[in-house]
């Protein structure tokens, strides 16, 4: 589940996808890593993942086998990366690149909603999960709902000041919500993979 490959750092990752014009921000494809590593799939690929950051039928065309190294060990890179935040429950939401309430709802919605969420359930809607943690997944997904509202609200003109403190609010609920899922579903899940493997 995890290789060996070192991450190259924001700027230079965000240069990489510009280079193949993938269409999914850095914040999100960070967040949509750590919804699938977190994940209930448990036939979930980190292939099937990156994959799913161009629209279907667009994606890069890999013209060497010395190319598809670099791209797929580059994504790995960032992959451990967010792994190994996972494994010690350091994850945090990716730090605002805009200012504005309107750019950082938007932001947010999508890391959320576009990023955890999608990468969590990885194309399948029927995975058992616990209750409880069935019910924080709920909860991820209303306060998604809550950036969207803060997002519109801005549209109409309504005070940033008083938008930011809303999404503020909304973004300790989340990291609260997306740490819990972490200590009691995705750290437990790594521990038994990691087991399993020891005895093989």
């Amino acid at each position: 589940m995890q290789s060996q490959n070192e991450y190259i750092g924001d700027d230079n990752f965000k240069k990489f996808l510009e280079h193949y014009d993938c269409p999914t921000p850095l914040n999100v494809v960070k967040m949509k890593f750590a919804g699938a590593i977190c994940s209930p799939n448990y036939d979930l690929r980190p292939t099937d993942v990156i994959s799913s950051f161009w629209r279907e039928g667009e994606e890069p065309r890999l013209e060497t086998k010395k190319e598809a190294e670099l791209f797929f060990k580059f994504f790995m890179g960032l992959w451990d990366e967010i792994f190994a935040q996972i494994g010690f429950n350091k994850l945090k939401l990716p730090k605002n690149e805009g200012s504005r309430a309107y750019d950082i709802a938007i932001d947010r919605y999508d890391e959320i909603e576009l990023g955890f969420l999608e990468g969590f359930w990885g194309g399948q809607e029927n995975l058992k999960i616990p209750a409880y943690i069935a019910q924080i997944v709920d909860q991820l997904s209303e306060l998604a709902d809550v950036y969207k509202i803060v997002s519109v609200r801005a549209q109409k003109g309504e005070a940033d000041d008083v938008l930011i403190k809303t999404l503020q609010q909304t973004d300790v609920m989340v990291q609260k919500a997306v740490s819990f899922i972490i200590e009691n579903f995705a750290m437990p899940k790594i521990k038994q993979i990691g087991d399993k493997a020891l005895m093989n």
